[in-house]
């Protein structure tokens, strides 16, 4: 089996680490050994039901044993992931599994109170209205019901092991793992295409610069929907053989919990993860000594956070920056770095990976210069799924990716974003993108035109401001408007502050000039 495929990446960590704790899930453990068999099952399955290779299939659900059983299974049957994201309502989830023409959809039943298949408009007669491509909905741990099959069911109809294992060894390095959506600032999601082999070889990459080792003990937070909790998360614990152990949503007395119990060494997450554990009440009361490593991403990290980490939490603290585009990481600090460098650069590219800084013409400026970050290297993507022109717009003659950011490159070739082109910003280790959620309020009645910004928020980073100008003779109120968005949009969408304005600052060309929107008090 190749080991530039994440079958083969499986099936390498059980012979290496039969006995040794592959995930840790509530009451649940199994080995390494263990998962293989179970992920193989999946396979079966999944071969049984009549996927085979280039089918797509998505898990709308949380961290949980059954999400990486799927994935694992799916893929080695020669499936592609579509992961969705848990907060999504029923439309948001309905583009990416129509776009992606999904096949099968796991859900795990009254997860956050929440119906899934409901929100897709599940009817009595079990069909799924606008996703004709739809052939199953599979729930991890409800009963079987009209449109909906039980995991048991599903198992139930696998091929023998010896079939499912020549499905996983037929799997090609360059064949399409996974395709995460991301929003872009106009228009709908785009989906990302990655192989095999370009997941495998960055987070070989990631793990041999951040430190991830065999016998860490990986407390996985993030949600596996995101590529820092499934690539950054499961995948590079399956490729050092350390130990998953998860947490569904991040809360703070089960986290310091978890670690305590489970003696986690690892704990990757975004800024606000920490500063949550650092001013925890209680904290002294759990032995966390066991900490090692944190992992976070390239939001501005103020130095004395860093120097507050490595002193009360975490010996080993590294950031690192990436996009969905480039297989999730570009580069990333060393723990061997001093704490300026790590708060205030995300590190150098990670190896046979080149970053460049380029003005608006295109030419590369020099060290200490802002300007344009560009990417090339085996980490970026294959393109946007069916969508050749936006894959044209964002990577450039000679394989350069686009990614919307501006930054610079020191002396010593560490990287440091300034700046979003694309106005994205970050709630929460989430990403937000303006027209969105423009869109989204553009569709009610007394809304004429909006703009929408990202402002300092202590404990999530950044929160959405929604500046609004109302239609003439329409009235409504702020709470009535976040409770528009609230309905159609994932909860760190939602903007936290709406302001009334009589007009919006626009270039000449007509387009929101959102920079003077942050700069407004």
């Amino acid at each position: 089996m190749d080991e530039l495929t994440i079958p083969g990446v499986l099936a390498r960590a059980a012979e290496e680490f039969p006995e040794a704790e592959a995930v840790v899930d509530g009451d649940v453990r199994v080995t390494y050994a263990e998962l293989r068999e179970r992920a193989r099952q999946a396979a079966g399955a999944f071969a049984g039901a009549g996927i085979g290779p280039g089918d797509r299939i998505s898990i709308w659900a949380p961290n949980g044993l059954a999400w990486i059983v799927t994935v694992l299974g799916a893929m080695g049957a020669g499936a592609t992931l579509v992961p969705l994201n848990t907060r999504f309502k029923g439309d948001e989830a309905r583009w990416p599994l129509a776009k992606a023409e999904v096949k099968v959809l796991f859900v795990e039943d009254g997860f956050l109170g929440i119906d899934y298949p409901g929100m897709l408009g599940l009817d009595e007669s079990g069909g799924v209205p606008g996703l004709p491509a739809l052939e199953a909905v599979v729930t991890f741990n409800g009963a079987a019901r009209p449109g909906v099959t039980s995991w048991d069911e599903f198992v139930g109809k696998a091929v023998s092991p010896a079939e499912a294992d020549a499905r996983a060894a037929s799997v090609r390095p360059d064949d399409i793992a996974d395709v995460l959506f991301t929003s872009g600032t106009t228009g709908k999601p785009k989906g990302v295409m990655c192989t095999h082999e370009q997941n495998v070889r960055t987070y070989q990459a990631w793990t041999g610069r951040t430190g991830v080792r065999a016998g860490d003990r990986y407390l996985i937070v993030n949600p596996m929907f995101h590529s820092f909790g499934y690539k950054a998360g499961v995948l590079a614990c399956l490729l050092k053989g350390a130990t998953m152990v998860l947490q569904r949503t991040f809360d703070v007395p089960e986290t310091l919990r978890l670690i305590e119990q489970e003696r986690i060494t690892v704990l990757p997450g975004p800024p606000t993860i920490y500063t949550s554990l650092l001013d925890a009440p209680g904290r002294d009361d759990h032995d966390l000594s066991s900490l090692r490593l944190a992992v976070t991403g390239a939001a501005d990290v103020p130095v004395a956070l860093v120097r507050r980490i490595r002193a009360e939490l975490f010996p080993q603290v590294v950031t690192a920056y990436g996009l969905t585009e480039s297989s999730g990481t570009v580069s990333a600090c060393s723990v061997d770095d001093d704490a300026e460098t790590i708060a205030t650069t995300c590190g150098t590219p990670i190896a046979d990976v080149e970053v460049a800084i380029v003005d608006e013409k295109g030419e590369r400026v020099p060290a200490g210069t802002d300007g344009e970050v560009l990417v090339r290297g085996y980490n970026v993507m294959k393109g946007y799924l069916d969508d050749p022109e936006a894959t044209a717009a964002a990577i450039r003659d000679g394989g350069w990716l686009d990614t919307g950011d501006r930054g610079r490159l020191d002396g010593r070739g560490n990287l440091t974003i300034t700046g979003r082109t694309k106005e994205m910003f970050v709630v929460g280790g989430f990403n937000v993108y303006p027209a969105e959620v423009e869109d989204v309020l553009a569709r009610h009645d007394a809304v004429a035109e909006s703009g929408v910004v990202g402002v300092p928020d202590a404990r999530l980073g950044e929160v959405g401001r929604a500046h609004v100008r109302l239609r003439p003779g329409r009235s409504a109120t702020a709470d009535e408007l976040i409770g528009h968005c609230r309905e159609r949009l994932a909860n760190f969408k939602v903007p936290r502050e709406v302001v009334f304005v009589d007009d919006l600052p626009k270039t000449a060309s007509g387009k929101i000039r959102r920079v003077e929107l942050r700069e407004r008090p």
